[in-house]
């Protein structure tokens, strides 16, 4: 066969029916031949998107998805979207066709290095040393993403396309689910039994490893509170007696105010990270005191951002199936019906707090928030907004968000029932997410309703995909948040430069909504609370139709907490003559 007909193969023996991208010379022969090998090509606007699009799908379907672009610009235009990619855990297939290989070097049309764009943040790096050996490189490129469960890139000099080449095609290699060391899980286990308030932390691994339904099994024989980490709020049934919500940045009172008296934390699928620890709603929850366990696929991550008492390196899920028969026969007896009792009233009282919390308290030294209500009085607050949003989306919706300061605030918003609901950029925390990777997850759940929540400033970025929803058929609700400023950044500006606001502004002489009738989908602007819940239904309802719809929520300007209070210095403290040297505004 010819190489190209090989690398398809491949991709489709692979499980791979949808790839992403640009069209490009470059990959032609095989893009050709995509559709007779049932992989749909979906083109987009631009090539951030079209990873972003491969990320999301990846998450919310489960299977791997490839991204796919022109040599040179095209292949670089991907880097933001695969280290956001890399963060998440995704594993994906980055495929980079460069240069051939007769003329490398030689500094020709779109022509660079194409690896060490990509070297921090794959797994694994692949190019192909002759088109011999086409199926057996990129058959190792889709071994190694689903072994790390992370982008890999498969780069392919472009004339190496088109060859008659002999060759059989492999079945995949499958890793399995590689369970913990026996003798380590017994002395987790035994550490569990023993603890007076345990409590587990359930990150990305609970959702990737599809391991929920045993961290809930694992949750009740040991009575224990459960916490979402950051940013996966979707890894534990929020309305489970045991569910406190999710940690870290604009997280739930309830479950820092329970995990400051844990004794023992079982750390299950999560690295925790600084940031999904610092203080939050002025709590000080990660104390250092409890006990830790554990347990990450990638032994890596093992005690790589705080100490632990036990690593566990194995999937999450055949990990948690071990505790829970090392834990048969367990009962916690009278402390087990002490903590449910405590989960109900932390719970309760923060979900209060949650329905009746309008407007942000303002920082010391600071009157913005108050300023941003009297210049604004009728505007819904953020977390109005945010209300309505709740209470107009489908029980199974998908939803994504972006980096800013309201979609931030989002997080204390969003509880999930099912698995494979909430995407966010994460770590890497580049704007421009929400929208391409929410297209991405409706086309792998074509029956979910799907959700991007985006501020006006990180919409900029990816607006220009709204063309490719209607021109690929892919439905979604966008909802834009309008309130135009760059939040976190202005409120850095509030508590450290003394309100110098430089290039905070984005103005209010446009509409989002007419820009989206623009491009032939549905468009509408909204200043209340009834009428954003009533557009959240009925834009979920019309993506059965085939429609998309962008919600532009007009908000005040208030300004919740900001992101990282360690992150800034008073230039004050800094500088002994700070006030002279200040220009007068």
């Amino acid at each position: 066969m010819t190489s190209q007909e090989a690398f398809v193969e491949t991709l489709r023996i692979n499980g791979v029916k949808v790839a992403f991208g640009i069209v490009g010379s470059a990959f032609m022969p095989g893009l050709d031949i995509f559709a007779r090998a049932g992989i749909r090509f979906v083109d987009v606007a631009h090539e951030q998107g079209a990873a972003h699009m491969a990320d999301g799908y990846c998450r919310a379907g489960g299977e791997i998805a490839v991204c796919i672009a022109q040599n040179g610009p095209g292949i670089t235009n991907f880097v933001t979207a695969v280290a956001a990619a890399y963060w998440n855990h995704t594993p994906m297939i980055v495929i980079t066709p460069e240069t051939g290989a007769k003329t490398q070097g030689l500094g020709g049309f779109q022509e660079t290095r194409q690896l060490p764009y990509f070297e921090e943040i794959t797994c694994h790096q692949e190019t192909l040393a002759h088109p011999s050996r086409i199926v057996e490189s990129l058959s190792r490129c889709f071994q190694r993403a689903r072994q790390h469960s992370a982008p890999v890139q498969f780069n392919i000099p472009r004339d190496y396309f088109c060859q008659i080449i002999d060759v059989e095609i492999p079945q995949p290699i499958l890793p399995g689910r590689q369970p913990g060391d026996t003798e380590i899980v017994a002395r987790a286990a035994d550490l569990l039994r023993q603890a007076k308030f345990p409590m587990i932390v359930a990150g990305a691994g609970v959702v990737l490893g599809d391991a929920v339904d045993e961290c809930r099994r694992l949750a009740e024989c040991l009575e224990a509170p459960v916490a979402n980490s950051y940013l996966h709020n979707d890894s534990f049934p929020a309305s489970h007696p045991l569910a406190v919500g999710p940690l870290g940045y604009q997280g739930w009172e309830s479950a820092m105010t329970l995990i400051k008296d844990a004794d023992v934390i079982l750390a299950l699928g999560t690295r925790l990270n600084p940031f999904s620890t610092l203080p939050q709603h002025n709590i000080d929850y990660w104390t250092g005191k409890a006990r830790i366990i554990q347990v990450d696929a990638n032994p890596d991550m093992l005690g790589l951002a705080k100490p632990i008492d036990i690593g566990i390196c194995g999937d999450t899920r055949a990990v948690a199936l071990q505790l829970v028969d090392a834990l048969e026969g367990h009962s916690p007896g009278e402390a087990g019906e002490r903590r449910r009792n405590a989960i109900a009233t932390a719970k309760s009282a923060w979900l209060q707090k949650l329905a009746g919390w309008d407007h942000e308290e303002d920082d010391a030294g600071s009157q913005w928030n108050a300023k941003a209500q009297a210049a604004a009085p009728n505007r819904m607050a953020p977390r109005q907004a945010l209300r309505a949003i709740q209470d107009g989306l489908p029980p199974d919706a998908m939803v994504s968000t972006d980096i800013g300061n309201i979609c931030a605030m989002a997080n204390s918003y969003l509880p999930f029932e099912q698995p494979r609901s909430f995407l966010a950029p994460g770590m890497f925390g580049n704007c421009g997410y929400a929208f391409p990777a929410i297209m991405g997850a409706k086309l792998a759940c074509p029956n979910r309703p799907a959700v991007a929540l985006v501020g006006d400033g990180a919409f900029g970025i990816s607006l220009n995909e709204l063309p490719t929803c209607d021109r690929m058929q892919i439905p979604v609700t966008i909802v834009v948040f309008r309130n135009e400023q760059w939040g976190a950044e202005k409120k850095n500006d509030i508590l450290w430069f003394d309100e110098r606001f430089v290039g905070t502004e984005l103005g209010d002489d446009f509409s989002y909504a007419e820009v989206a009738k623009a491009f032939g989908l549905e468009g509408v602007r909204v200043e209340s609370m009834e009428a954003l819940s009533e557009a959240m239904r009925a834009s979920c309802a019309a993506q059965g139709e085939g429609r998309t719809t962008l919600i532009e929520v007009v908000v005040n300007k208030e300004l919740g907490a900001p992101f990282r209070r360690d992150a800034m210095q008073d230039q004050r403290c800094l500088l002994p003559r700070y006030a002279e040297l200040t220009v007068s505004r």
